[in-house]
């Protein structure tokens, strides 16, 4: 006998595969008359009797679903890691998936992985992402949702991520701490939260060291190489172009670098740069870059770990959990050579 498909139900009742997909999900979207007619069909056609149906969210899956920007990212690697080792442990897999840093593409990723029926879903925002209605749609169908580094708080979930605030607080004092009068700040795209949050942690730094704030002295850009470049120009080539910057990631820290040494300025003498999130190239650079570690891995098996726990307990209380970071001095800011300053 041939084996009946979503296509076939949908093609005999005029309505699309989604449709059908969606009411055998009981998804509250599908009309009750609708729901009816698809069940109807499936129960006559012995869909639901399938040993492999091709909905598989009819059965529980061992699937874990992974959404991260960009996978070339070192800390999205290394928490894809971290959370493949712990879904191992439970006899899972995971699916990982790239955004690339769209919303749509995000949103698209979303529907995909709830039409497959994953058992949960581990993701990090997409740069685009200021609406957050395809989450809620995860919670609704009840799939335990944890966002990691990236993430929003207009949604109740679990998260992982570090203390941004503090984090950029501690490396602006660093720049003070070694001479810098004049510091910059080159974020992310002004809709991410955790972009802001660096931010204020950077401007509180300044705020607590009698020192004004400069608007002239913030610039924003996305995560390409001409926006970073870009940004990191306007700064340096203006009258009073800053003697030390934090920037948001180590990629537009990197660009930042490239346009000082375009610039003609020497590091660290002439201008201190800091980046986050510790790229392993960060210590092949000339000079060396001074970054925040965040523990990448730790944040993949500690994401994992709240999905399991929700997975068990749906009704557990939403857990943030803080991880520590660390301050990695190198060469554009290593004026007198200290190795490495650790903090919380």
């Amino acid at each position: 006998m041939k084996k009946i498909t979503l296509k076939d139900i949908a093609k005999e009742l005029n309505i699309a595969v989604s449709t059908v997909s969606r009411a055998l999900q009981n998804n509250p979207r599908i009309s009750e008359e609708v729901r009816e007619k698809v069940l109807k069909i499936a129960k006559e056609t012995n869909y639901l009797n399938n040993k492999y149906p091709d909905s598989p969210s009819l059965r529980k899956t061992n699937i874990i679903g992974v959404i991260v920007p960009k996978i070339s990212y070192h800390l999205y690697a290394m928490a894809i890691s971290g959370i493949e080792k712990v879904a191992k442990e439970h006899n899972m897999h995971i699916v990982i998936c790239q955004s690339h840093e769209s919303y749509r593409e995000e949103r698209s990723l979303i529907e995909e992985l709830m039409e497959i029926g994953v058992a949960g879903i581990v993701i990090s925002l997409a740069e685009e992402t200021k609406q957050f209605d395809h989450f809620l749609k995860v919670k609704k169908n009840g799939i335990p949702l944890v966002f990691f580094n990236r993430s929003c708080d207009e949604i109740d979930a679990d998260k992982v991520m570090i203390d941004n605030f503090k984090a950029a607080y501690d490396a602006t004092n660093h720049l003070l701490s070694i001479g810098c009068k004049n510091i910059a700040f080159i974020g992310g795209p002004t809709i991410l939260q955790i972009s802001n949050t660096r931010l204020l942690g950077y401007k509180k730094a300044l705020v607590d060291a009698n020192i004004s704030i400069n608007k002239n002295q913030i610039e924003h850009c996305n995560f390409t190489r001409e926006s970073g470049l870009s940004a990191a120009r306007k700064l340096l080539y203006s009258p009073n172009y800053p003697d030390g910057i934090l920037a948001y990631s180590d990629q537009i820290a990197i660009n930042t670098m490239l346009a000082a040494k375009e610039r003609g300025l020497k590091m660290p003498e002439d201008i201190s740069i800091i980046g986050f999130n510790n790229e392993p190239v960060d210590e092949l650079l000339e000079p060396s870059l001074t970054s925040i570690n965040q523990p990448g891995f730790e944040m993949g098996t500690t994401a994992a770990k709240l999905i399991f726990d929700r997975i068990e307990n749906p009704k557990l209380a939403y857990t943030k959990k803080v991880l520590k970071s660390e301050l990695i001095i190198r060469n554009s800011t290593n004026k007198n050579k200290t190795s490495i300053n650790r903090y919380k």
